[in-house]
Order: structure tokens, then C-alpha cells, then sequence
């Protein structure tokens, strides 16, 4: 569903070049929960931009259900990030003014269509993710385990392709951190491609592929489904 032919990225830094990616060539299959692995500055949460579109590869290909994320108009790949591919922050970016219904449904509100047409959907993913009771608080009456919920749960709402997730429980204590990962998991066997950033060897495991990367390059590809998944 994904494929990554030969990407780099470079960065310069005054009259420096800064190789955050080299010659990476990856294929994700639909239905995967792909966990990218590496020290800092390793290029993991580089190769996840460019797999979102958040950034442009310096060299080489990226394409989504055979769709080229390069030599494409801004407006067409803002579309597809809003509508193909869903993003869950560490740091959640919920809007503090809105509810918790209201921040799932802010992806489609963007698109233009109103929030009575959506409040079903949004309530319903709620109560997948656990707050069926919560739809009508706002952040700052939720715990930091109770905002990701919600932030993935908005990452839902367009129905992604692809759920991308940058250190998603950066921000939670290891028991809330161990409840995110077991969703998403739940969420993988339902079919969700997911594909995770994380430093961490135990939160890696709950996917079903690990690969690694070292000084921007792949160094290791291993299948890996966790036990009792």
C-alpha cells in the first residue's frame, strides 16, 4: 500500500549538509503495523513526515495506494493528508474550546461539511476508543490518556488508509502507555494500517514488523507479531 523508493533527505545547516535519510527503501502492505525503531536522530520521525507529506524527500519516491506524494500540487497533497492519512501527535493538538466530539470531527468540519452530519460518527468513535462517556468535555477536563484517546480517534474519522503515530505515549506514565498501544493494536487486527514511531523496544513489539533505522539508514527488517496479541 506503501512504497518508498530510494528516499533521502538532506538538510542544510548553514554550510553544512545534515543526511537524515539515505537510500531508504521500504514497502508497507496493507493491514500491517509497521513499528520504526532507532536512537534519536536515527531519521525515524523523518521517514514519517515524508510518508505523511509533511515534508518532500530530497531524492527518491514515496507512493500511497499507488499514488505519487511528489510532483503533485499543494492543495492535492493537503487533501490527501486530510482525507487518506490519519496523524496521532504526542502532544495531542486537541483545540481547547472544542469538545471532544468537536475535535474528532474537526478533520471533515475543515472540509466543510457540518457537525450535525457528523456528531454520530464522532460519538461512535469515541466510544471505540473508550470515552463514550466523555464526548462532551473539553481537554482541559480529560486526562493526557483521555486526550490520545481522542486524538486517535479524530485520526479515524476520514477513514484512513494509513494511521501514522510519532511517539504517541511521549507524554503518559507506562500504565496509560501500555492502554494506547493495546488499542492500537485492537485496532490493527480490525484491519488498520498503523505505522509507529518509537524508541522504545516494549511499545515497538505490539506491531507486527519492526525495522530499524541507524544514522538515516535501514539496518534491520524483522516480522514480529507480539504475543497474545
Amino acid at each position: 500500500m506503501i512504497e518508498i523508493k530510494n528516499a533521502g533527505k538532506t538538510y542544510r545547516q548553514g554550510t553544512s549538509e545534515i543526511h537524515a535519510l539515505r537510500n531508504v527503501s521500504l514497502g508497507i502492505d496493507r493491514g500491517e503495523f509497521l513499528s520504526i525503531m532507532g536512537p534519536s536522530g536515527s531519521g525515524k520521525s523523518t521517514l514519517l513526515n515524508l510518508i505523511g507529506g509533511l515534508d518532500q524527500p530530497t531524492s527518491g519516491e514515496i507512493f500511497i495506494d499507488g499514488r505519487a506524494l511528489h510532483g503533485i500540487s499543494d492543495d492535492e497533497l493537503t487533501l490527501i493528508r486530510r482525507r487518506r492519512i490519519g496523524f496521532i501527535f504526542q502532544f495531542f493538538n486537541l483545540l481547547p474550546i472544542l469538545t471532544a466530539a468537536e475535535n474528532v470531527a474537526l478533520p471533515l468540519l475543515l472540509d466543510g461539511t457540518p457537525f450535525s452530519r457528523l456528531k454520530s460518527k464522532a460519538v461512535t468513535l469515541l466510544e471505540q476508543v473508550g470515552l463514550g462517556a466523555r464526548t462532551e468535555h473539553r481537554p482541559e477536563q480529560l486526562s493526557g490518556g483521555e486526550m490520545q484517546r481522542v486524538a486517535i480517534a479524530r485520526a479515524l474519522i476520514t477513514d484512513p488508509a494509513v494511521l501514522l503515530a510519532d511517539e504517541p505515549t511521549g507524554n503518559l506514565d507506562s500504565h496509560t502507555s501500555e492502554d494506547i498501544f493495546i488499542l492500537l493494536a485492537n485496532l490493527n487486527k480490525k484491519g488498520q494500517t498503523i505505522v509507529m514511531v518509537t524508541h522504545d523496544p516494549k511499545a515497538a513489539a505490539y506491531g507486527t514488523r519492526i525495522i530499524t533505522l541507524k544514522d538515516g539508514v535501514l539496518s534491520g527488517d524483522s516480522s514480529h507479531a507480539m504475543e497474545g496479541r
